[in-house]
């Protein structure tokens, strides 16, 4: 970027032009009341007085016709009380004329002007625009033969309008312009919208731009400008912050706006209000704005916004005026004395000169490869030497812009060893706006591409045309969903949220992404969970276990962390899609949310290499955080069942071991011991915590007792008796008076009856593995056995010994004691 470089050169200080000091003085004048037009040669200037009531034309000295003559000149005023100059137009003039120029008064007259080599000026016919008395016509254009105007209609009734109401008191008209032999014909006048707000209006040649020329608290006026396309019937309108949302055909004589308006009504809440500071038509047909953050946006008619360049952030002054003209592929924009020369194509500055004026005006582009603007002090010249003057851009520079505009994270770049291509944005998930993509590309297609290059973007096309697809089918569904009502609506939803909940699926799920799904979840949970069963294709056996037919891919992108679902991430209220999905079947599902979490710990393991930092949250914890979190932010109840069944599916020793502990605190004694059977395989620590945790509670009470069949099948090989005496007595509750453990019921004791089947087992499996011990250690020069030792013979009680007739008085004896007694009894 360059600052200095070569300087605009003077091609003429206005000598040139009749009375030259009067149009020095006008330009020099302060106020901002004069207003400057150009005639399409460069030949004649027209300068708007309001401040005076004055409309002047300058013409230059060269020319045949002598301008000092007053029947050769251009000078119009009015009284204060009279209508005023509402625009000046240069139409396409009947033969001889190439140009005519068409002055608009406010009161639907317009006067038809042209400059001939022997007489200068002339009045050559007067028009009759409107044919209502009360109109006021507040803006007006021309476009391919036709004018249009913005109208202002006085209320008929004596009743006072409301405010609203006088927001909305003008119509947009159209004629038709003809070329009837010498003179110019309008074709009859037909309404193009009823009930619009104040519009001024600017027009390329085939189409206009309607922007709200005040500002209102209505949202669909302060956030939205239109644009028409005659020739198609079509209107768009558009949000200078986002570009088009609704495009549809309008019937002239029976468009309402009102009723254009309120099929969008449903978006403009998402709409950001527009700060449009200035703006202008561009020689290309598109529409130049400029935000009051000093942000310089192209508008295509079409309804595609590009935006170009940043003047940093600044605000600007509300009476601060941006001047902008597009030369080739160079934009031109004068902001505060300094003229700012910008590569449209790739939005970087390529010159900036500061120049002595403060005010200048862009001349119709004559030459190609130079620019011409005119200040107070005369008209300058600046040459654009730049390679990307020419035409509309090269395409090497084109498909770079479009790299820049599709790859959000650029700056990988200049990270990066491999240059960028479509391939690896397409496979990366980065590629962003196809639509803003296909409409750079069409609009480049439609001049002139070189044959070498034609390759490069049919190749680009055909990569986003599936995206294209889905976007527009989206567009579709989002322009109609907002007219439609009751049953039709919900199926719209729901539609919608599927369609939206794919393409984010099949999309690198970023931030932005994160954020979007988070709302649709929240905003549209039946229909988002509709769609995400859709997804995973999530069904039931017979059996009630999950069966899923989703791809691998998707899976991933459930499972898998990104960068952008970070956990700081989630503390700014962003929750992964893990547990989205959780929170939208514990609503909607609860009894298969234990399934989803084993068939996703199923994918985990198998199917690719978890990392490490996701293993410090598993899975079965990050669906019981979303149970937690309901329950503490709703008054759900407690489902035990389901969090016993998130801990079992998770396989893990401690998890089951919780579920058991949950499932003793409830009292659930038959599913105790189902749980503890079937888990006991999974490793023999476990089987041995398991078996004593149930071993714990029979002594501690008799709850256990209908069940102490297959809980002594449990018992551990390994296991002694001392062991199992050993965790009954140190866990057997104290009495309160000292005598009974558990208070005067007889029933309530621990006896040596309930223990019996238990040490019978442990003795006989101790046994079998002596002798089987002894048989592979028997050799000759083994000690003999010993022989056997003799019983004592102890005579049976009436009553069955409790444990605390054995041990329970003398605590000092140990189990040893206690397993010899029993055994000699």
């Amino acid at each position: 970027m360059s600052q200095a470089g070569r300087p605009p050169r003077r091609v003429s200080d206005l000598e040139d032009f009749g009375r030259s000091q009067e149009l020095r003085e006008a330009l020099r004048g302060e106020g901002g009341g004069v207003e400057v037009r150009s005639s399409p040669d460069g030949q004649h200037l027209l300068l708007l007085r309001r401040d005076r009531r004055l409309l002047q034309a300058f013409d230059r000295v060269s020319l045949p016709a002598a301008p000092h003559r007053p029947q050769g000149r251009l000078q119009r005023s009015w009284a204060p009380l009279q209508p005023s100059v509402a625009g000046l137009l240069f139409l396409e003039g009947p033969a001889p004329a190439a140009w005519v120029l068409a002055v608009v008064w406010e009161n639907g007259q317009a006067e038809v002007w042209d400059y001939r080599a022997e007489g200068g000026w002339a009045q050559r016919q007067s028009l009759e625009l409107g044919n209502s008395p009360r109109a006021r016509v507040v803006a007006v254009c021309c476009h391919h033969r036709g004018l249009t105007w913005c109208e202002e209609r006085s209320p008929s009734g004596a009743t006072l309008p409301t405010s609203s109401a006088a927001t909305l008191a003008y119509c947009v008209c159209h004629r038709d312009l003809k070329l009837g032999g010498p003179q110019l014909t309008l074709g009859p006048m037909k309404i193009v919208l009823h009930h619009s707000p104040c519009f001024q209006l600017l027009a390329s040649p085939q189409h206009v731009y309607l922007l709200p020329n005040s500002p209102t608290d209505l949202s669909c006026i302060s956030k939205t400008l239109l644009v028409w396309m005659p020739e198609e019937g079509k209107v768009t309108v558009v949000a200078p912050s986002t570009g088009a949302i609704h495009s549809t055909r309008l019937t002239l004589g029976d468009s309402d706006y009102k009723s254009l308006m309120f099929t969008c009504l449903g978006l403009m809440p998402s709409i950001e209000h527009a700060d449009v500071q200035s703006f202008a038509l561009s020689s290309c047909g598109g529409l130049l704005l400029v935000s009051q953050r000093g942000v310089v946006s192209l508008l295509q008619p079409g309804g595609t916004l590009r935006r170009v360049y940043d003047f940093g952030g600044s605000h600007l002054s509300p009476d601060e005026l941006v001047q902008l003209q597009i030369f080739g592929s160079t934009l031109a924009c004068f902001l505060s004395g300094v003229l700012y020369l910008i590569n449209l194509n790739i939005g970087r500055l390529r010159e900036k000169k500061i120049l002595s004026s403060n005010k200048i005006l862009f001349m119709p582009p004559i030459n190609e490869g130079k620019m011409q603007f005119l200040t107070h002090s005369g008209i300058y010249e600046l040459g654009l030497t730049d390679s990307t003057v020419k035409g509309n851009g090269s395409d090497p520079v084109l498909v770079e812009m479009v790299y820049e505009e599709a790859c959000k994270y650029y700056q990988q770049r200049s990270l990066g060893n491999t240059t960028l291509t479509v391939e690896s944005l397409k496979d990366g998930g980065m590629f962003q706006a196809p639509i803003a993509l296909s409409s750079i590309l069409q609009a480049r297609q439609s001049a002139k591409t070189a044959a070498d290059h034609k390759g490069q973007f049919d190749k680009l096309m055909h990569i986003i045309n599936a995206d294209l697809d889905v976007y527009l089918s989206l567009e579709q569904l989002k322009s109609c969903i907002v007219s439609l009502s009751g049953t039709d609506t919900e199926q719209c939803c729901e539609n919608l949220v599927d369609q939206e909940i794919v393409r984010l699926l099949n999309s690198g799920l970023e931030r932005e992404n994160m954020v979007y799904m988070n709302y649709l979840f929240n905003t549209f949970p039946q229909a988002s969970w509709k769609s995400i069963s859709r997804c995973l294709q999530l069904q039931q056996n017979g059996v009630g276990h999950s069966i899923d037919k989703a791809v691998l891919d998707v899976w991933k992108k459930i499972l898998m962390p990104t960068p952008s679902v970070s956990q700081e991430a989630a503390m700014n209220g962003v929750v992964p899609l893990f547990e989205l999905i959780c929170q939208s079947m514990y609503s909607y599902k609860p009894k298969g949310l234990a399934s989803f979490v084993a068939k996703a710990q199923q994918y985990v393991g198998v199917h690719w290499n978890y990392s490490n930092n996701c293993e410090v949250n598993p899975l079965y914890k990050r669906a019981m955080s979303v149970l937690k979190k309901r329950r503490f932010n709703t008054t759900a109840n407690d489902d035990s069942d389901i969090e016993v069944d998130l801990l079992l599916c998770s396989g893990r020793p401690t998890a089951v071991i919780q579920a058991i502990h949950m499932l003793i605190s409830g009292k659930r004694w038959g599913k105790v011991v189902e749980v503890a059977g079937r888990y006991l395989q999974l490793s023999p620590v476990l089987h041995k915590d398991i078996f004593t945790i149930l071993l714990i509670e029979f002594a501690r009470h008799r709850e256990l007792d209908p069940y102490l069949d297959q809980v002594w099948q449990m018992c551990p090989e390994e296991m002694k008796a001392t062991e199992i005496l050993n965790i009954v007595l140190q866990h057997i509750p104290s009495s309160a008076d000292g005598h009974v453990p558990f208070s005067s019921h007889s029933g309530d004791q621990v006896t040596i009856g309930l223990l019996r089947p238990l040490l019978n087992k442990v003795l006989q499996l101790r046994s079998r593995s002596d002798e089987l011990f002894d048989e592979k250690l028997q050799t000759p020069s083994f000690p003999p056995q010993t022989p056997p030792r003799v019983h004592r013979i102890i005579p049976q009680t009436v009553s069955e010994p409790t444990l605390t007739d054995i041990g329970l008085k003398e605590r000092a004896s140990s189990s040893a004691d206690l397993l010899a007694s029993y055994t000699k009894k």
